[in-house]
């Protein structure tokens, strides 16, 4: 097998269709806040059978909406959209210098034992784990997560944890929570087939979202509260 058809990668995907609508939080001429269900994409994908997405849907009633950053499709929450050219510069600048804050809550297989702390492991692709990644110590980018428990459950034995990412790596807090020990429940890529099964769903959702107005500067902060 010649080097190039070894890391060949076919992505044979199909998402389930979503029957959940997408909520407005908030919004203007410059932007959308969004509440985005579990189980729709981001973005189109490539095969046809995907077309179904937040931005498919959104262009209907909003031609000019731009996605200035995107959420997994099991990750259900707060998203912000720009409605102009002039706004979808101006906010992923503001993600690129991380001065976007965000929060998301999650439940995490067994109990961890601190009740706050920092997920500091590098991230890394690897087109053998297609799609996932690892942590690499050796070639990987930065990824800083702080976290605090919020409760401790017994049925099953689960950890409620709000966590606060410092960097924005793809599938960064599926992949720390695997590193810590703790897999989400309902992560079907990061975990053991028991978590995976323990959740209809992956419990990941974005619940809060801070960011300066494209336009007038003024600082707000979207809510969106878990459904779990």
């Amino acid at each position: 097998m010649s080097s190039l058809n070894k890391h060949l990668v076919v992505d044979n995907f199909v998402a389930p269709e979503c029957f959940q609508d997408i909520e407005i939080l908030l919004h203007d001429e410059h932007f959308l806040l969004i509440n985005k269900p579990s189980g729709l994409l981001s973005l189109s994908g490539k095969n046809p059978l995907n077309s179904d997405s937040v931005h498919r849907r959104l262009i209907h009633d909003f031609p000019t909406a731009r996605m200035v950053h995107r959420l997994d499709f099991g990750t259900s929450g707060i998203m912000l959209i720009a409605l102009n050219k002039q706004a979808n510069t101006n906010l992923t600048k503001q993600f690129q210098l991380r001065t976007v804050l965000k929060t998301y809550v999650s439940l995490l297989g067994g109990h961890l034992i601190d009740d706050s702390g920092e997920i500091n492991a590098p991230i890394a692709k690897d087109p053998e784990l297609f799609p996932r990644l690892k942590i690499c110590y050796q070639h990987g980018k930065q990824a800083r997560t702080e976290y605090q428990v919020i409760e401790r459950l017994q049925d099953p034995e689960s950890t409620r944890i709000r966590y606060s990412p410092q960097t924005g790596r793809t599938h960064q807090l599926r992949i720390h929570s695997q590193y810590a020990g703790h897999p989400i429940l309902g992560c079907d890529l990061y975990g053991t087939p028991q978590s995976h099964k323990a959740a209809g769903r992956l419990m990941l959702h974005a619940e809060t979202l801070e960011f300066d107005h494209p336009a007038s500067g003024e600082r707000i902060k979207g809510q969106c509260s878990s459904p779990f």
